[in-house]
């Protein structure tokens, strides 16, 4: 879980988005945002699938797929 929250985090802040801004960008607060960044929360395979188009990425990118 930890990792892909920091690949996560690292993507976001590449793609120049603050936490707060891309939380809102793909409907999350912040503060759930910032769990799954730091590993303390998985996320749910729709807010992957968010947090992909938002960056830009594909989904296998993004999701931690060792889990």
């Amino acid at each position: 879980m930890r990792a892909q929250g920091t690949t996560i985090r690292s993507r976001r802040e590449r793609s120049g988005y603050g936490l707060r801004r891309f939380a809102g960008l793909i409907g999350v607060s912040p503060a759930h945002l910032s769990r799954i960044e730091r590993g303390q929360r998985g996320a749910q395979p729709e807010v992957i699938k968010r947090i992909a188009e938002g960056l830009g990425a594909e989904i296998a990118e993004i999701a931690d797929l060792s889990e």
